[in-house]
This record gives structure tokens, C-alpha cells and sequence, in this order.
């Protein structure tokens, strides 16, 4: 090659700055262009899926607190007629009822009044006013009633005025004698305390059927907006609600759901598409517009639509109870909530990308020139002895500097060889410490398999305890009776506890479901089974001492072992056709020879056992007549509860759907139908809880 030909060619060639230079900015461009671009939509996805969660979760929690929040209305109804029924108020004693009320109010913030009805229009009544005091406005003689303060013992302090007033013309009065149960009034507004709400009313009926009294408590509607908006949803998301003719209820963002209607003191509910807030009358006008009737969302919706050119997202779920509650939960959370720290953080990327560019183009020039600039020296030399001029000797710098190279890199190869010889030293002894570190978890993964092998055999041993104390089909065979029972306990030893006695004539089935699972749970349901055959050995009937006695002997176990565990238990005693059912479990279903189903609620028939040391005063018990062709079947909630993959829960619903159609087999094969149903539902996911079934059928 002629070495004059190349260097005249040279023009044509890159320098090696720039080789070096324009690679390495172009690369860092892509690069920081590429993960700006990948990190702005990651973030625009993570920002609309935790939008969505927010969204579900916001309406969740509020269908979960309404369901709560309107629950306790009836359960203060159900007690003041178990009241009423037990002689413990009188309603001819109407100074001592007040009191009664009184006393509920200062117990439930969330109520305004508690009131009572009679058929020929007289009214017990205790309000709070808007101060906070209590008011009582009681029939003295129909039509007349009269206002007195009242102290905070519930008793009269001072006359205020007298006024009509008729308690069969009020909504509440009206919607429970129709009904002829527990009803929702729909919302008015009270005539004494003058706030807006919705009345929970149930009738009470005597054995005749005669009208009693219609109990009822009266809920604000401030009190849910109250709840909304102490929910933290994003800086101006918001959550209302409004009923199935678009009258708002109550919203999260401080507004009023109604407004004064005239001079009179009157109160009139806002359409929800005429709220003052634009989002929300923007929201409500979307959904009529894609619905066209509120009534048509009858399941949840996750839908966007745009205001004023910026994308909202918008989630309708509808609430109701069945008691005249058909409302509508809307949550409404705007894009931009979300997205203005991530289009702020974009441009912050952008804004350091062209710094960092800069800055990289900078020092990449530097370094270029720092690499060519010995090797440039070297060139111009050689190029020098290239041209001809053979007289040309590179001067004993320019040689001492390519010797120092040379000698510069023997010195580098010997630190280099003398590093990798310090390096496999500290290999070798990295490498023994680790061996000492491998034995070390050797043996302690050792003694953690015998410490599982050892827990594993001590729940093997109470699950066999739990299964060997279970009745024996011997002991189910009753004359007059055709029973089924089921029991598979689940890896953990959930607890379960289901139990069947033949003594004197009577027949006590127990069922029972201990809190949690494990080496405990079981424990306390052999205490449990333990105690209740001792009672039932000695004769104790009276369901009020034999669950008295029962919970004190284990709360007293508890609380040696130093356990937080307690157990829901029912207690059914079987005699000559009627069944008396007392404790508190999971709902009781009485099954008709027709199939026809009733569920009995023991909620208010007892307390969890071994959580308090005396929960005398809350056992109960209700009694069933039991004709020939009907029966009881008692479960637990390993059966309702139990889940599909999806997470899907099989409910009492179904189950109850499966009694019915089987009812006319015997108790076996109802059993063997419930159980198949149950397995088919949850398939292939695994069994996290016990599963108890019992049936008592009267032959």
C-alpha cells in the first residue's frame, strides 16, 4: 500500500474525536429518551389502575358504612320490642319509656329520635335538638300531645307548648302497617326536630295479629354527608348519593342535599343534577344521559366521560337493602388529580435529560480530546517520516514517552497480576466463610424441620381428638327424628364444633366455630365439647345457666392459657315436637315440609362465648313448633364462606336454595346435596376453613 496515497485519502475518513464523541451522545439520547417515554406511560397506567382502586374502594367503604349505618336502626326496633315483650318497658308507663329512649339516644349519636305508635294515634316520643338536648313530645290525650325539656337522666325539666298530632298520618306509620314489617319511611322531614331523614319502623303484632305499636327511629341524612366527607378520596375527587329519582342524599363535598323550601321552616331535597357543584351535577346529567332511567343501573359501573374538555372518571354502584332502601353510590375522581405529578415529573425528566445532555456532550469532547491528543503526537511524527524526510528522528521525548507507555503498562500488568493474587486470597477465605455460613443454615433449616415436624404431629394429634369426639352414627339415630351430620376439618384445625345428646327425652344439638385456626381453636373446642356433655350429664336445662355456666368455665380456661380465642356456639333442645334455640351463631334455618325456608338471626339470643366473664344478660332463646316433615339445619361459616378461585363466597342464599329442592329426601342425602354443592363451587382452591353441617329432621 502507498502510505503517501492513504494520507492524501484521509479527508475522507472521520476523525477519531468525533468517531468517539457522536456514538456515546447519540446512545445516551435514546437512552434517556426511551426510559422518559417507558417511565411517563408506566406512571399513566399505575395512576389509572390506583384511580380505580381508589374508586372501588371509596364506594365500597360507603356501601359498606351505609349497610352498618342503617343495620342499627333496626336492631334498636328489634330490642324495643323484645322490651315490650319481656315487660321491661310498659307503654301505659309513658314517662319510664321516655326515659328508655332517652337513654338510647345518648348510646346512638347517629340518631335524631326514637318513637313509638299505637294503633289509636298516641306517640311516645324523644327527640335531640339541634343543640344537642333531649325533647320529649308525648300523646297525652289524642289528639294532643305535649313538649317538655328533658335532664340527662330522661326526665321532665320544663313545659315547652302543646300541639295535634295523629301518629298513623306519618310515613313511618304508614310504610310499617303496610308493610307489615321492618320499613324505611322514605325522606321527610320531622316534624319536631325539623331535619331531614328516613324513619326505621317495625311493627309489633300480638298472637291474635292485632296492632300493637309501631316502633321507629329516625336517622339524619347530615349524618351520612357527615361520613362522606371525612373519606379521603384525591384533592378533588368526590363521592354522593342520591335515590332512584335523582334527589340527592348526601354528598362528600359539604354541600347541603336539601334547601328551605318557603318561610315556614320547610326542607326540600336538591335534584342531584341541579347541585351547585359542577362535577356533580356533570356526573348525574352523564349517567341519565347513558341510562336514561337511574333504575337501570342495577349493578356496578366504572364509566369516564368529559367536562369541560378534561377527562373525569365516574363509578356508579347501586345500594339496596330491601326494606325501601334503591339508592345509588357515585364516586368521581378527575384524570388530572392523578396525572399532575406525573405530567410535572415528565417535564422535570425532560428539563434533566437536556442537562445531562449538555453536560454528557461537554465531558465526551473532553475525553476525546484527552485520548487523542498522545496518539495525535505520535501521528504527526510518523506522518512527518511518511513524507520523505528520512533525516527525521523522533526526538527522545517523543520516544521516552511511548518507552513510558510501554512501561506504564508492565506496571499496570504487575499490579494488576498482584491484585488478582490479593483477590483469590480473599476469595479462599470468602469462600470458607461461606461454607461455615452454609452449615450454619444447614442446621438451622434442620431444626426447623423438626420444629414443623414436631407442630404438624401436635395438630395431627388435635384434629384426631376433633374427630374422635364427634358423635357416632350409633348416637344420631333417634327415634322420631332423622339426623345428618357433616364435618371435614380443614389443614389448620379451624375449630369447628358440632354436637348430639339424647338424655331424658330431649335432645340438645350444639354447634359451635372457635375464632381463628391452629393448635388453639382446636384446644378450646375440646374444652368446649367437654363442658357441654358435662352439663347436659348433670341435668342443667335452663338455657340461660347452662350457657352462663359454659362461658364462665371457659373464659376462666382463656384466660390461664393467656388465649384472645372465643367461639360463636348454639344450644338447641329438642322435646315433643318444639325446639328451643338460644347463643349466638350463624343464622338458624327452619325448613318446612313444604321446603318453605325460615332463617332465625341469633344475634340477640347470646354473646360469643369466652370473651366476657358474665353474658347473662344477653342470652335469649327463641322456641319453634316442629310438625311432622320439618327440621332445623345448623352450619357454620365454613360453608357460607367458602370461596371459588375467583374469590366468589357460596353464601346461605344457595344453600338454602339446595335445602329447599332436597327437602323431601332424608336427612342423608339433604346432607350429601349440600356438601356437593359446596365442593363444586370451590373446585380446585384450597379448603382454608372447616366445613360443619347438621339436619334434624322430625319423621
Amino acid at each position: 500500500m502507498n502510505l503517501p496515497k492513504l494520507v492524501g485519502n484521509s479527508s475522507s475518513k472521520f476523525r477519531l474525536s468525533t468517531t468517539i464523541v457522536v456514538p456515546f451522545v447519540l446512545q445516551i439520547v435514546a437512552a434517556v429518551g426511551l426510559v422518559g417515554y417507558l417511565s411517563y406511560r408506566n406512571g399513566q397506567e399505575s395512576v389509572n389502575r390506583l384511580a380505580s382502586q381508589i374508586r372501588t374502594e371509596v364506594a365500597s367503604r360507603t356501601n359498606q358504612v351505609l349497610e352498618g349505618y342503617f343495620k342499627t336502626p333496626y336492631q334498636i326496633t328489634k330490642n324495643n320490642i323484645n322490651a315490650l315483650k319481656l315487660n321491661h318497658i310498659n307503654l301505659e308507663d309513658k314517662e319510664t319509656v321516655e326515659r328508655y329512649f332517652a337513654a338510647q339516644l345518648q348510646i346512638y349519636p347517629m340518631l335524631g329520635e326514637i318513637f313509638v305508635g299505637q294503633p289509636d294515634g298516641t306517640m311516645i316520643y324523644v327527640g335531640r335538638k339541634s343543640d344537642g338536648s333531649l325533647l320529649a313530645a308525648t300523646t297525652i290525650a289524642v289528639p294532643q300531645r305535649a313538649f317538655y325539656q328533658l335532664d340527662s337522666l330522661g326526665n321532665h325539666s320544663k313545659f315547652e307548648k302543646f300541639d295535634t298530632f295523629d301518629a298513623r298520618t306519618r310515613p313511618w306509620y304508614k310504610a310499617a302497617t303496610e308493610r307489615h314489617g321492618q320499613s324505611w319511611s322514605g325522606v321527610y322531614q320531622s316534624r319536631t326536630i325539623r331535619n331531614l331523614g328516613t324513619a326505621a319502623a317495625e311493627p309489633y303484632y300480638d298472637q291474635q295479629g292485632n296492632l300493637v305499636a309501631v316502633f321507629s327511629n329516625f336517622i339524619m341524612l347530615q349524618g351520612i354527608s357527615d361520613f362522606l366527607t371525612s373519606l379521603k378520596i384525591s384533592p378533588t375527587g368526590q363521592v354522593f348519593v342520591m335515590d332512584q329519582k335523582g334527589l340527592l342524599i348526601a354528598t362528600s363535598t359539604g354541600e347541603h342535599s336539601f334547601l328551605p323550601n318557603g318561610t315556614d321552616g320547610s326542607l326540600q331535597q336538591i335534584q342531584a343534577i341541579k347541585s351547585q357543584n359542577p362535577l356533580t351535577s356533570s356526573a348525574v346529567k352523564y349517567l341519565q344521559e347513558e341510562f336514561g332511567d337511574f333504575k337501570r343501573i342495577r349493578e356496578l359501573h366504572e364509566l369516564a366521560f368529559d367536562m369541560d374538555g378534561k377527562r373525569q372518571y365516574l363509578l356508579a354502584q347501586p345500594y339496596s337493602d330491601g326494606k325501601g332502601i334503591d339508592w345509588l353510590v357515585v364516586v368521581v375522581v378527575p384524570e388530572s388529580d392523578f396525572m399532575e405529578q406525573i405530567n410535572q415529573n415528565t417535564q422535570n425528566t425532560m428539563l434533566l435529560s437536556l442537562v445531562a445532555l449538555v453536560v454528557v456532550i461537554v465531558l465526551g469532547m473532553l475525553t476525546a480530546r484527552l485520548i487523542t491528543a498522545p496518539i495525535l503526537r505520535v501521528y504527526q511524527a510518523a506522518n512527518r517520516l511518511a513524507k520523505g524526510d528520512l533525516g527525521e528522528q523522533v526526538t527522545p521525548s517523543a520516544i521516552a514517552e511511548i518507552n513510558e507507555l510501554s512501561n506504564a503498562f508492565n506496571k499496570m500488568s504487575e499490579q494488576l497480576k498482584e491484585s488478582f493474587e490479593t483477590l483469590e486470597d480473599k476469595v479462599r477465605e470468602r469462600t470458607a466463610d461461606l461454607a461455615i455460613a452454609n452449615q450454619e443454615i444447614i442446621t438451622l433449616n434442620e431444626n426447623l424441620r423438626k420444629d414443623n415436624l414436631r407442630l404438624g404431629a401436635e395438630i395431627d394429634v388435635v384434629r384426631q381428638m376433633q374427630t374422635m369426639i364427634l358423635p357416632n352414627a350409633e348416637e344420631l339415630e333417634i327415634e322420631g327424628l332423622d339426623i345428618a351430620a357433616y364435618m371435614d376439618a380443614a389443614a389448620d384445625v379451624g375449630g369447628d364444633y358440632y354436637e348430639v345428646l339424647n338424655s331424658d327425652g330431649i335432645v340438645t344439638l350444639g354447634i359451635g366455630d372457635v375464632t381463628g385456626h391452629g393448635l388453639e381453636s382446636g384446644i378450646l373446642m375440646l374444652m368446649t365439647q367437654t363442658a357441654v356433655r358435662t352439663l347436659k350429664e348433670s341435668g342443667e336445662g335452663n338455657p340461660v345457666r347452662f350457657l352462663d355456666i359454659l362461658n364462665r368455665t371457659l373464659y376462666k380456661n382463656v384466660q390461664r392459657i393467656n388465649s384472645e380465642k372465643c367461639l360463636t356456639l348454639s344450644i338447641l333442645n329438642y322435646a315433643n315436637g318444639q325446639v328451643s334455640i338460644s347463643g349466638q351463631h350463624e343464622e338458624t334455618i327452619v325448613v318446612r315440609k313444604s321446603g318453605a325456608i325460615e332463617r332465625i338471626d341469633t344475634m340477640d339470643l347470646g354473646f360469643p362465648i369466652a370473651l366476657d366473664g358474665d353474658i347473662t344478660a344477653f342470652i335469649n332463646q327463641v322456641i319453634v313448633e316442629l310438625q311432622h316433615g320439618d327440621g332445623v339445619v345448623l352450619y357454620t361459616d365454613g360453608i357460607t364462606e367458602a370461596c371459588d378461585i375467583h374469590k366468589n363466597i357460596y353464601g346461605i342464599e344457595r344453600m338454602c336454595n339446595v335445602i329447599s329442592q332436597h327437602w323431601h329426601l332424608p336427612s342423608e342425602q339433604i346432607k350429601d346435596a349440600i356438601i356437593a354443592d359446596v365442593r363444586r363451587h370451590i373446585g380446585e382452591q384450597k379448603v382454608f376453613d372447616d366445613i360443619t353441617l347438621l339436619i334434624l329432621k322430625r319423621q
